[in-house]
């Protein structure tokens, strides 16, 4: 039986002061002065659209986590934020210990807000700082250079968070290993309660896809992941999924949602959002992904509705499952997909053959094996009836 899990919400703020090549994400570079009061009026009937079609004023649910990512949620200014967090919590009970991130630039003007943005609701912040190397940022197209890097760290600190990420890149064009742990070096030594520490891909749609710049190897990267998993480890650091490490009890909450198959809502332009029923319906929404679309108010704000259906289910709730490295319960699976457990039973044989996962009779852990060939993993349990 379907139990619906937390719920979250994400918020997309699209614009930033300019679009990075390596960016695949809903982004927008500003041409103009940012519409933060039209903007922020949106986002709030998007969300009274999603309770109103969703029922969920009627869930029982208190709001476990916010993330407000983008884009460049930092250039929207205090205030504005938490008007938004207000009307928010107006219409969506907060629960006690509720995580609310923001994603921030180093540039030195929006880390200044840090403690602005903490007295309106804020309470960790998530630091786009990629790289503390000048040439290496220039490159990246980044807008911040190391010293505000570091600066906008010892603010966070400062700030009087609960918790603050720092994301690093590694695998950048033409970057050394020593120039890699170089940067992850820097960055332990700021000691963030949370790292984001993940490898540069190449997307579509990017300038770096168009103009591919020089990567290092793979046996680089292999080493790069094996020496900066050492020195994360020894500094205190656990890692928890597979870019994610933190210091203990510290995991980024709203993210976890999203690997534990929970539930969250999604707006702002092109945010998608994932909601579950008692009766058993999961219903996947994207919103529109244009600013000029999403601020007309003749159009609604829903661009796409998909109902899961029971056969893909399997294989969504184990592609975000298996990002983790925790062990998975196997009630999880049946509350979250609101299918058996014998409707996997061939591809969990197969997988336990393979040595791909382990089972302790409750719950199902990931093997070494299992990270290496996780493509073959997940393919077991596509169109799983």
């Amino acid at each position: 039986m379907l139990v619906p899990p937390p719920l979250s919400l994400y918020v997309h703020i699209p614009w930033c002061v300019q679009k990075c090549p390596y960016c695949d994400f809903n982004s927008h570079a500003l041409k103009a002065e940012i519409p933060e009061l039209d903007y922020i009026d949106a986002l709030i009937e998007d969300l009274d659209t999603d309770l109103a079609a969703y029922r969920l004023t009627e869930d029982s649910r208190s709001l476990h986590s916010i993330f407000i990512g983008g884009g460049t949620p930092s250039l929207i200014s205090p205030e504005e934020i938490g008007r938004l967090l207000k009307a928010i919590e107006a219409r969506i009970p907060f629960s006690e210990n509720i995580e609310i991130t923001m994603e921030a630039n180093p540039g030195t003007v929006e880390a200044g807000r840090f403690t602005a943005y903490r007295k309106v609701g804020v309470n960790r912040i998530s630091i786009g700082i990629q790289s503390f190397q000048d040439q290496k940022l220039k490159r990246l197209g980044r807008i911040h250079g190391s010293d505000e890097a570091i600066k906008a760290a010892n603010l966070a600190t400062n700030a009087g968070l609960n918790s603050f990420n720092i994301d690093l890149m590694h695998g950048l064009p033409d970057q050394s290993i020593n120039d890699a742990l170089s940067d992850l070096k820097q960055a332990i030594a700021l000691n963030p309660p949370h790292l984001s520490w993940y490898q540069l891909t190449i997307e579509p749609n990017t300038l770096f896809y168009s103009k591919p710049p020089t990567l290092p190897d793979d046996d680089d990267l292999w080493d790069i992941f094996e020496q900066g998993h050492q020195l994360l480890t020894e500094a205190g650091y656990v890692q928890y999924e597979i870019s994610g490490y933190s210091k203990p009890g510290l995991q980024c909450r709203h993210n976890l949602n999203y690997w534990r198959f929970g539930d969250y809502l999604g707006i702002g332009c092109g945010a998608h959002g994932k909601i579950s029923f008692a009766d058993g319906t999961i219903t996947r929404t994207v919103k529109v992904k244009h600013p000029r679309g999403y601020l007309n108010p003749q159009k609604p704000y829903l661009d796409q509705e998909i109902q899961v259906e029971d056969s893909e289910r399997p294989f969504e709730f184990f592609m975000n499952r298996f990002r983790l490295l925790e062990s998975c319960p196997k009630q999880d699976f049946v509350e979250r997909t609101g299918l058996p457990l014998d409707a996997i039973q061939s591809s969990i044989d197969w997988a336990l053959g393979e040595n791909y996962l382990t089972d302790n009779g409750s719950e199902w852990q990931i093997t070494k094996q299992g990270k290496l060939f996780l493509n073959d993993l997940l393919a077991a349990f596509v169109d799983e009836e």
